[in-house]
């Protein structure tokens, strides 16, 4: 074996695309002294057998422009290496056949123009004359992507490795690493064999044997190696210059593969490689299944009816094709990467790539170097952070579960709102079984169970029901509950909420954009900014005692928000569970918690007391986030189902109606109110998004250097339209010219309007600290949103579009 050095800055473990891609990247931000280790050969994991497929355009902006970035790096890597990385830029098709698919590409078609990609929407027959191999008698439309194509993976890798060594990074091969020393919640190196290598940082890199590979370093990695097959027919005369084609109604793909096709596609009834030692042998494959895969190449033979000549036995047998490849891919709980910093740190995972990880490769590498070198990523990643998932995807069951049914799903229309069912329920409330009595639809975040909304009360008034996609997941009760929550009262269960306790003043101080040091009882809304002035997280911090503060954050957020803190040194414990928090907001919320309690509720907004609420110790919060006067009523655990019964006895005899999130973000929206990850992300300032008020104007704090007069601000649009409801991703056009997507969109119930949020530039003849002030006439011109494929117009509003003075929220109800 190799003698390895003693020490390196860096150790990269596994040698498929992702991890020579984060090791090139290192290398070439200065990081040359780097070891890539893998126990077989380079691409003899999972990397090996990729169809290669590149589609630029993805569901989300942030693996949209990985891809982009990936695609302009292969000519770098030419320059570099002088190895081609084995790129086809062939374009690409995908089909639609049913309208709701139609509907889908309609709105991919307008996320592609806020990403800047060239595309263009065909007709059936104008597919046919793009792709005459094709039978296209039952395709509605389809979308042209000229930038997609496909990738060799052993060319890419070739490319990667080579343009890595030439930076300084050393790969060595035949090398299994066997152990991962951490002290102290913190890597020191790797062990392999006999030999020890230090080392502060160390990135996941192995695929599908991930899991096995955080083990060593007591990490867990929700990884699900999952069976996954494509055939290659004999070559036919297919011409390389062929596109790539998608044709997700009937879950199969294809592309030309050396004169012939290769097909294929995501059956429904996927297989887990049940195994303690993934990847153990190079290049493992599993016997061909051409049952399973019966439905995907009947897809394709209806599709491309050549391939009935080219494979004249039916494709019912393995041998009637030059390849069939039947391998493990590594998926994850919800079909996204695994990226970032773990629990341990500088202990790194880039793997869980869901078949799709060629395409993104060099975004990968980009993000992943990015963020060990310089502490962020360049765009924001919570989407594919390691951290979005909690110590309830620790059990390999339900990250099982959850991975086959993503896996089954791949190819399906996934509608905004829509709720999977797989492993659950798991989290719930204390007041679950009452939400279930009283007839609620659930929804799921990060494990919880949480009340979408509750049944329709007879004589619920029906209100506008949206158009499009917008109506598909939609309930008349959404309207009661914000209407009872304005006229009464309304009863929000928040218990999913993170809940952080940190200990250090000081500390916190350095870390939140907004003043602390006020007395006890206070309550601040703030953020935490990285070194370049972005959102980190977006909280409310209590001050329980002189040094002690409770942080609460959203749902999703807490693992992410907790690793923050805490590795800049602060004392943080995760109270989440130890915790109910029930909200009682609107005019009543008074006289029903005066019933409830003999001490004074008179104190100010913004501020925390300790009272008891009929038999139950509560903290009260002066806190709202519907725009209404009320609390945040925390209590432990233990007295969680008592403290429900008890304000639901007092509340419905006032009228007061319990409620869920849909109500929720309907209420938010109206107020103007942020939701971290869709209105506010690491990419964007509190400047740019309207928060300067919660910045503090005389205290140091970590990204405040970084925080300059905007070029953009977050404003608030109302389309003319107000059956037209945004849901997010939709594009914005200034005088025919693209300008921005819409970040959260709803309908608001309490003003009766569509509403959207979205940024938009500050004209370059204009004083971006003047627009600070002036949000609401700082653009000129006609603004049209595309809400489900149709251009409708739009006007910028103040806001609070919902008592903007906020004298519901400040004041005692007179009621």
């Amino acid at each position: 074996m190799v003698k390895l050095p003693a020490e390196a800055q860096a150790v990269v473990v596994g040698g498929g695309v992702a991890g020579c891609s984060v090791a090139y990247h290192l290398a070439r931000l200065g990081w040359t002294d780097v070891i890539l280790l893998e126990r077989h050969e380079l691409t003899e994991g999972t990397t090996w057998h990729s169809a290669g497929f590149v589609g630029q355009l993805r569901s989300t902006v942030t693996q949209t422009r990985m891809i982009m970035y990936s695609a302009g790096l292969y000519p770098e890597l030419s320059e570099l290496t002088g190895l081609p990385p084995g790129w086809h830029g062939v374009g690409g098709l995908r089909l639609a056949t049913t309208p709701e698919r139609h509907e889908e590409l309609l709105r991919q078609a307008g996320a592609a123009e806020t990403y800047g990609l060239d595309m263009e929407l065909l007709s059936g027959p104008a597919t046919r004359d793009m792709l005459p191999l094709l039978e296209v008698a039952d395709v509605r439309s389809a979308l042209w992507l000229p930038g997609d194509g496909w990738l060799d993976p052993a060319g890419l890798v070739r490319a990667l490795a080579a343009g890595a060594e030439k930076l300084g990074v050393r790969i060595v091969t035949g090398t299994e690493v066997t152990g991962v020393e951490v002290r102290d919640g913190r890597v020191l190196g790797v062990r392999v064999g006999e030999e020890f290598v230090r080392t502060g940082t160390v990135v996941n890199a192995a695929g599908a044997a991930a899991g096995r590979v955080g083990l060593l370093a007591g990490v867990d990695v929700p990884i699900v190696p999952i069976k996954h097959q494509y055939v290659v027919t004999p070559p036919f005369g297919v011409s390389p210059a062929t596109p790539t084609v998608r044709d997700p109604d009937n879950i199969v793909y294809f592309r030309e593969e050396d004169g012939g096709i290769l097909v294929g596609g995501y059956i429904r009834t996927p297989q887990v490689w049940e195994t303690s030692t993934p990847l153990a042998a190079p290049r493992a494959l599993f016997d061909p299944d051409m049952a399973k895969f019966g439905e995907s190449w009947e897809s394709a033979r209806r599709r491309v009816p050549e391939l009935t000549r080219a494979v004249p036995g039916g494709g019912e047998h393995a041998e009637e094709f030059a390849k069939v490849v039947h391998g493990p891919e590594a998926f994850t709980p919800d079909g996204e990467f695994l990226l970032g910093e773990t629990t341990v740190r500088g202990f790194w995972v880039a793997a869980g790539f869901c078949v799709h990880g060629l395409a993104a490769a060099g975004g990968v590498g980009k993000v992943m170097a990015e963020w060990i070198v310089d502490g962020a990523p360049e765009y924001d990643m919570f989407g594919m952070d390691i951290r979005r998932f909690g110590a309830h995807a620790r059990g390999a069951r339900w990250a099982r579960a959850k991975a086959l049914d993503s896996y089954s799903k791949y190819y399906d229309i996934v509608y905004p709102g829509e709720e999977r069912t797989a492993a659950r329920p798991l989290r719930r409330s204390a007041a679950w079984p009452r939400h279930q009595a009283m007839g609620a639809e659930f929804g799921e975040k990060a494990g919880w169970e949480r009340v979408n909304w509750f049944a329709p009360a007879d004589g619920d008034e029906q209100g506008p029901r949206p158009a499009g996609w917008a109506g598909k997941h939609w309930s008349p009760a959404v309207r009661a509950e914000c209407l009872a929550t304005r006229d009464a009262a309304g009863l929000f269960d928040q218990t999913s909420f993170a809940k952080l306790e940190v200990t250090g003043l000081a500390g916190l101080q350095r870390l939140c954009g907004a003043d602390l040091d006020r007395p006890v009882g206070s309550v601040v809304y703030t953020q935490m900014l990285n070194e370049r002035g972005g959102i980190e997280a977006d909280v409310t911090v209590t001050r329980l005692t002189a040094d002690r503060f409770r942080v609460i954050t959203g749902t999703a957020f807490g693992v992410h928000d907790a690793s923050w803190i805490r590795g800049h040194g602060l004392d943080v414990r995760d109270v989440t569970s130890a915790y109910a928090c029930y909200c009682l907001w609107g005019p009543k919320a008074l006289p029903i918690l005066g019933e409830l309690s003999t001490d004074d509720l008179t104190f100010g907004y913004m501020r925390a007391r300790e009272i008891t609420v009929g038999h139950v110790p509560v903290l009260a919060q002066r806190v709202t986030f519907a725009g209404e006067f009320g609390w945040e009523l925390y209590c432990p655990t233990e007295y969680a189902l008592t403290l429900w019964d008890t304000l639901m006895e007092a509340g419905t005899p006032h009228g007061m109606r319990p409620a869920g999130y849909r109500a929720l973000d309907s209420l938010r929206l109206e107020k103007g109110y942020r939701i971290w990850g869709l209105d506010i992300t690491p990419e964007t300032t509190p400047y740019e998004a309207g928060l300067g008020f919660a910045v503090s104007r005389t205290k140091n704090f970590l990204g405040r250097e970084a925080l300059t007069p905007p070029r953009r601000l977050l404003h608030c649009l109302t389309p003319t339209d107000p059956d037209q409801v945004c849901l997010g991703g939709e594009p914005v056009r200034i005088d025919g010219t693209p300008a921005s997507r819409i970040t959260s969109g709803g309908y608001g119930h309490r003003v009766d309007s569509s509403i959207a949020y979205a940024y938009l530039p500050i004209p370059r003849d204009q004083d971006p600290q003047a627009a600070l002030t002036n949000s609401a006439t700082t653009l000129n011109g006609h603004l049209e949103v595309a809400v489900n494929g149709t251009w409708t117009p739009a006007t910028i509003t103040p806001t609070p579009l919902y008592d903007p003075t906020n004298s519901r929220i400040r004041h005692l109800p007179t009621t």
